[in-house]
């Protein structure tokens, strides 16, 4: 029976399956870890931040070299399609903005089955207005906030750049229109209906005004994951509102993660882009 867009149930579960898509992602995991605990391990001194009551209502904050004036933060949330992973995987990410003199927050937040995708909103919204009350005192602006995220962080992002002191975002690799995921695997712990579809999917709640959005993706992920990219960027475009579309060759689902952990990473010019806006 279709589902969706012309597929049935099991090729819309592989459609969004992006671990089964690239073969050597644990492989790819297991090195975003390693790197990650050797950040970690010169940076120790900002970690496990409490931004709110729960267990993984925790934010760890890597400070750039001190500045002559309080410097731009970039607060990345990760992914795992909203039930997997931790912020400690994507530590080494930081690498590349703090080369340039930006902060990096990665917060933690409740997964599903636990809470809900509202829940999930509601921590990361906390979750930045703790890095905006505490910034001075850590050297960072609270009014040059740039919130970004990667696959389901991603979505995170985009639902929450209207947060106050948030001036532009980044979304990777994100999901924008959460109907298939409603339709597919992914929804027996999300547990999504109709309403939270319209709801909670970006594409679907394009406003009047915002700040400017960049929107990437590598040309080597799963086709939807490339078509929710740019049917996103094409509806924001469309409203007249601000950013673009990188479409970053040859470049996987995780993979893509490099060109933000880089110095001279697309991605990390993409924020210091947004950073000097």
């Amino acid at each position: 029976m279709t589902l969706y867009r012309g597929m049935d149930r099991a090729a819309l579960d592989a459609a969004y399956d992006n671990t089964a898509a690239v073969l050597n992602s644990a492989a790819l995991l297991a090195d975003f870890d390693a790197r990650s605990a050797r950040l970690r391990a010169a940076m120790p001194h900002h970690l496990d931040l409490r931004y709110g009551p729960a267990e993984r209502n925790r934010i760890d904050y890597f400070a750039a070299a001190p500045a002559a004036r309080l410097a731009p933060i970039l607060i990345f949330i990760h992914g795992g399609y909203w039930q997997m992973r931790a912020k400690e995987t994507f530590s080494f990410l930081a690498a590349g903005p703090l080369a340039h003199g930006i902060h990096v927050a990665l917060p933690g937040y409740t997964l599903a089955p636990a809470i809900t995708l509202d829940g999930m909103v509601s921590e990361v919204r906390a979750a930045i207005r703790w890095v905006a009350q505490n910034a001075a005192a850590l050297g960072g602006d609270s009014a040059r906030i740039i919130v970004s995220g990667w696959s389901a962080g991603g979505h995170l992002a985009a639902m929450v750049l209207d947060a106050p002191g948030v001036i532009g975002g980044l979304a990777i690799s994100g999901i924008f229109d959460l109907e298939p995921i409603r339709l597919n695997y992914l929804n027996t712990a999300l547990g999504l209906d109709a309403d939270a579809v319209q709801r909670l999917s970006p594409l679907l709640n394009v406003p009047a005004r915002a700040a400017p959005l960049m929107l990437a993706c590598g040309t080597g992920e799963l086709p939807e994951l490339q078509r929710q990219s740019a049917t996103y960027a094409q509806a924001r475009r469309h409203a007249g509102l601000p950013g673009r579309l990188a479409q970053l060759p040859q470049h996987n689902h995780f993979t893509i993660l490099e060109a933000l952990a880089q110095a001279d990473g697309a991605l990390t010019a993409l924020v210091r882009e947004l950073a000097a806006a």
